[in-house]
């Protein structure tokens, strides 16, 4: 992985970098993911929200999420790109993996909640699964 990274919306309003390693990398299946992006998962990078500079108006919309917090999902309100998500109560910040400059690079750890996963959706068989939030641990 190449430190810093960066990426942006599809109109180029919004642009971010990121100077801190990831915390993890994985694929949401939770029903919230998979209505915010309208597909079977969320593939996210975890990284402290200190770590990344955000240029443009970026517009957030609230949700509670399975986990019964508030979960912020940042996006741009020209093109409608979905780039972030946040908690309420916790100092990191999720990147969408699809808003990458280079998102090739992208290698998720692990699928999670996947108690809520698609009949259709096809899981790579070699990452661990957790039916919902992973352990702490494991982050």
């Amino acid at each position: 992985m190449k430190i810093p990274f960066s990426g942006g919306c599809m109109c180029g309003a919004i642009r971010y970098e990121c100077l801190a390693e990831p915390i993890f990398m994985g694929n949401c299946h939770c029903r919230d993911c998979q209505r915010a992006t309208g597909t079977a998962f969320a593939a996210a990078i975890l990284v402290p929200r200190d770590g990344v500079t955000i240029t443009g108006d970026v517009k957030y919309y609230d949700v509670k999420g399975d986990s019964g917090q508030i979960i912020s999902r940042g996006f741009c309100p020209n093109c409608g790109s979905r780039l972030f998500s946040k908690r309420e109560v916790a100092d990191f910040l999720g990147i969408t993996a699809g808003s990458l400059d280079d998102p090739s690079w992208f290698s998720p750890m692990f699928d999670f909640y996947i108690a809520s996963a698609q009949p259709w959706d096809f899981m790579n068989p070699d990452l661990p699964k957790f039916a919902k939030s992973p352990p702490p641990n494991n982050l």
